[in-house]
């Protein structure tokens, strides 16, 4: 487990506010540091326990004006047994041959990550990345990280591994692992590859030993965080710290 005895800890700033890219008419800002120094492991650990989000070096959480919509969220691995649906897509995938690999960069992840953008995310943030921001984006870290990819059979006689359909940035840390930025290919519609990679995640960890998979912020209202709450049991991080969050109504 961390020592936060040994963490020596970091300057903390705030960003200047920005329009929420979830709540139409809302401004969000946000506090962060720097995951550098002597423990910088130890400090990601902490950090998201404390529902910090890794980019990079830089650890950061929401701290906006008057709105707490945005809530920290994981699964209870060891108490989370899929339903009938969730049997359906591991039995739908379970052709996929999957690999652990060093936080490395490549073409094919860039390529597989312009598809999906374009696709799915044409109008957000992201919309512009470059080859030069992805590079940065899986390299430039110093805790422990792998790219998990997500690979289709080989087909015909071809060589080599299959067509990479889906990848997941994922840290490893004391108590779980946290999906820090997960994509994956737009056209593969009928195999539902962001809910797969998730309950992909949640059997890892089970194998692992480690009690939780963090899934980022939960944000009350907005439609593209809403698929989050169907993995139960959740927990939830509040002003009394992680408690089992209640499933929304409907």
């Amino acid at each position: 487990m961390t020592d936060q005895s040994r963490i020596r800890f970091p300057q903390f700033y705030i960003t200047t506010p920005q329009p929420c890219p979830y709540l139409a008419g809302h401004y969000e800002k946000k506090v962060f540091t720097h995951l550098l120094g002597d423990e910088p492991i130890s400090l990601n650990n902490m950090l998201t326990q404390a529902g910090f989000r890794r980019s990079q070096n830089i650890a950061y959480r929401p701290a906006c004006d008057n709105c707490t919509a945005c809530v920290s969220v994981r699964v209870i691995v060891d108490r989370f047994r899929p339903g009938r649906t969730f049997r359906r897509l591991t039995a739908r995938n379970a052709d996929l041959t999957v690999g652990l690999r060093a936080p490395r960069a490549t073409d094919e992840q860039y390529a597989l990550l312009r598809r999906y953008l374009d696709s799915r995310h044409a109008d957000g943030g992201m919309a512009d990345m470059a080859p030069v921001d992805y590079v940065a984006m899986i390299e430039d870290t110093t805790v422990a990280t792998r790219i998990v990819e997500y690979r289709l059979p080989h087909t015909g006689d071809a060589d080599g591994p299959g067509p990479l359909v889906a990848a997941a940035l994922t840290d490893t840390l004391d108590d779980g692992l946290s999906m820090v930025y997960s994509f994956y290919e737009p056209s593969e519609t009928a195999r539902s590859l962001g809910t797969w990679m998730v309950l992909d995640h949640i059997e890892r960890a089970r194998l692992l030993g480690l009690p939780n998979v963090y899934l980022g912020y939960w944000v009350d209202g907005s439609r593209k965080m809403a698929y989050k709450t169907r993995f139960q049991p959740l927990e939830a991080l509040g002003m009394q710290g992680w408690s089992e969050m209640t499933p929304p109504a409907g």
